[in-house]
């Protein structure tokens, strides 16, 4: 039987074909990154090998690109918005289709894979439902920033055999405690993933999941050696974040608005330079404020200094690719914390990043990586 991708040629190999894919994606040309892909598979090229070698690696790419400045907001979206549409017009392809058919029989169990409510971040996700389908599997692909109640809600229609929950910014750990501790009292084990759990998976253990994966291989190859383990009844949890009874998380995150709105009403008077800034450049700082504000909360949450440090030396990078000293956030950091003066974590948190930015600062913006998930671009 002929396959119906047939062969146009010798394929050049995962490098050739991302190459032509990111010119078409910095053109912003829809239509032609989608006609690299289906050119791949066309030539049998293998469609995991696509998602993993080709795609994945290629929004990286984007990511580095928009960290160096060589590449703004809007064309960092587009770039997203692009490689997704490869991605369906990837798993709409005959070859694809036969891949799939290839299992025959019951599909090897039914996985639902979702982000975290507030992750906007879902290309990983869509890779790892793509991949899981590759695999044999029954998938619900719940898509981007999905509340945990409408999660629960479809675990118990659904009733699938995991969740697998994406998160690539650290500040939805709190969240995604929430929703993997939801999934767990209806019996069903959570697999975790993203940059937003650490590169060694880190708080994916702290906040109880059943597993994580670094990426989406290593999780379709988890779960093809067996199921996870079922989680213990609820009761049976042991608390492992004993230092959150200070309640300086829950109380610097009811009141971040408000720690926000001081900072930008006094860092005129701390930093002079603001008097000339656009009123762009205004809603920049006060997202990048809120920004630090949630980072603090959330390295509050998983009692992590570096996690915080982390965050602002990778803010730093940015702002100085952008041609704004990185030195501009101490008096920021510095009115947060005569805020915060009777929160002993948190002062010792903001101290740890004043010290680090009054060191010399390495032009290392071309291959910063985002720091379990950093912040949208910023012009000062």
């Amino acid at each position: 039987m002929t396959s119906t991708a047939e062969h146009r040629g010798p394929s050049p190999g995962p490098g050739g074909w991302a190459d032509g894919l990111w010119e078409a994606v910095i053109a912003g040309d829809e239509y032609a990154a989608a006609d690299a892909v289906t050119t791949a598979l066309d030539r049998g090229a293998d469609a995991e090998s696509v998602l993993l070698e080709v795609i994945a690696p290629l929004q990286a790419r984007v990511g580095r690109e928009w960290a160096a400045n060589r590449l703004t907001v809007a064309q960092e979206h587009t770039a997203t918005a692009i490689n997704e549409r490869t991605i369906g017009a990837l798993a709409h392809h005959p070859a694809v289709r036969e891949a799939m058919a290839r299992h025959g029989g019951a599909p090897r169990g039914r996985v639902a894979v979702a982000c975290i409510d507030g992750e906007w971040h879902a290309l990983p996700a869509r890779i790892l439902a793509e991949v899981l389908r590759l695999r044999g599997w029954q998938v619900d692909y719940l898509g981007a920033q999905v509340p945990t109640p409408h999660l629960i809600s479809h675990v118990h229609r659904a009733n699938p055999a995991v969740v697998a929950l994406s998160s690539s910014i650290a500040t939805r750990l709190p969240a995604a405690h929430a929703a993997i501790t939801a999934c767990q009292a209806t019996g069903t084990p959570v697999l975790v993933g993203g940059a937003a759990y650490g590169p060694d998976g880190r708080y994916a253990s702290l906040l109880g999941a059943d597993g994580w994966a670094p990426d989406a291989r290593s999780a379709a190859d988890r779960l093809a050696e067996g199921p996870l383990p079922k989680p213990p009844p609820i009761h049976q949890v042991i608390d492992d974040l004993p230092h959150l009874a200070d309640q300086e998380y829950t109380q610097i995150s009811r009141t971040a608005r408000k720690l926000v709105r001081h900072v930008m009403g006094e860092l005129p008077a701390r930093f002079p330079a603001m008097a000339d800034y656009t009123d762009q450049q205004l809603r920049h700082t006060a997202e990048d404020i809120a920004h630090i504000v949630d980072f603090l909360a959330t390295a509050l949450y998983v009692d992590d200094r570096d996690l915080f440090t982390g965050f602002i030396e990778w803010t730093a990078g940015i702002l100085a690719a952008r041609g704004v000293p990185a030195r501009s956030l101490l008096p920021g950091l510095e009115l947060l914390a005569e805020q915060l003066v009777d929160y002993p974590r948190a002062m010792d948190l903001l101290s740890r990043a004043c010290d680090t930015l009054r060191q010399p600062q390495p032009d290392t913006a071309d291959a910063t990586p985002l720091p379990a998930g950093g912040a949208e671009g910023r012009t000062a």
